[in-house]
């Protein structure tokens, strides 16, 4: 039995050292593996400088190109052009309903001024009838005042006329009879009627 178990453990220990060894050997395989990559690349240097990669490159530049055409082309430059046209459209239409609106606001400046000049000529008309009509108006008052001023005066005068001349008989009456009466009382039986008459006629004519 110890026989059999010491040959046990040496198989196990062979065993072992079997895969000790293989682990060695892929150990060993890897590094040489890696220490190729590693050379290949330290031989190529950067991508963008190998010659022999230039077609593929301008191949796929050429395919990325062309796809982003198809794209631009068929997605994106028909809804700029779209927008650029609701764009163009939208700024037509306002600049045309700003040529309309000047359009109606010059005309409707043009009726003001012609209502305005018609206005200011009506009201030149009205005065000048309204200052004609005043003054015929005036023209008649005036000439019915001078009338009726003319009239009273006329009338005034004919009664300063009656009252003076009233006055002038009143005095000579008063006269003659004051001086018959003086005379009477200084020479009695002496005074003549016409004598006395005539001189104070003489003396009231001056």
């Amino acid at each position: 039995m110890a026989d059999e178990t010491e040959a046990g453990e040496g198989t196990d220990h062979a065993v072992e050292a079997g895969h000790d060894g293989g682990a060695a050997a892929a150990d060993g395989h890897v590094a040489e593996t890696l220490g190729e990559i590693n050379l290949e690349h330290a031989e190529v240097g950067m991508p963008q400088l190998d010659f022999g990669v230039f077609p593929n490159l301008i191949f796929w530049l050429i395919v990325s190109i062309v796809i982003l055409f198809m794209v631009l082309s068929r997605v994106a430059l028909p809804r700029i052009r779209a927008v650029l046209t609701e764009r163009n459209d939208a700024i037509s239409n306002d600049l045309e309903q700003a040529a309309l609106l000047k359009r109606r606001s010059e005309e409707a400046e043009a009726s003001y001024n012609a209502a305005l000049a018609r206005a200011r000529d009506e009201a030149h008309k009205i005065a000048a009838d309204t200052k004609a009509q005043i003054n015929k108006e005036l023209g008649s008052l005036m000439a019915k005042a001078d009338a009726e001023i003319a009239a009273k005066t006329a009338e005034s005068e004919a009664r300063i006329r009656e009252i003076r001349d009233s006055a002038a008989r009143s005095v000579e009456e008063v006269a003659r009879a004051t001086t018959a009466d003086i005379v009477e009382a200084f020479l009695p039986g002496t005074a003549e009627t016409e004598a006395v008459d005539a001189a104070i006629s003489r003396r009231l004519k001056g």
